[in-house]
């Protein structure tokens, strides 16, 4: 079974919550979690973020919405894209954790051990 992880990540693109699911579950049913309890001034996600629902979760937190318009979307919504091209940090925090061939190469079949490198990783990436 492949895993997927999910990730929420601060504007220096440090890891500040980490969910795995199987590889199947889509991005956008583990958004709710990853921003439960959050606080900032904005939220910047690619289009596989992009629902109605979300936006509102975000908006109910007082943050700016960044998202960019999925092609299936009738009316565009428009974004902020200035602030959109900061979204690279959390691939570069994907990148950096994919440094450890333990995490990249998935060696742990059991999830409760791979969520534990993951973590791992994440403390370590903190202190860089």
């Amino acid at each position: 079974m492949t895993t997927k992880i999910h990730m929420l990540a601060d504007a220096l693109g440090r890891p500040l919550r980490i969910i795995v699911t199987a590889g199947q579950v889509g991005d956008i049913t583990q958004a709710p979690a990853l921003l439960e309890g959050q606080t900032g001034n904005a939220v910047l996600a690619d289009k596989a973020y992009d629902s109605n629902a979300l936006r509102e979760t975000i908006a109910s937190m007082g943050a700016k919405v960044v998202i960019p318009s999925n092609r299936s979307r009738k009316t565009i919504i428009p974004h902020d894209e200035l602030a959109y091209m900061y979204r690279n940090r959390i691939e570069r925090c994907f990148n950096r954790m994919k440094h450890f061939r333990r995490l990249s190469t998935r060696y742990d079949r059991r999830t409760i051990h791979f969520k534990g490198v993951i973590h791992l990783v994440a403390a370590m990436l903190w202190l860089r």
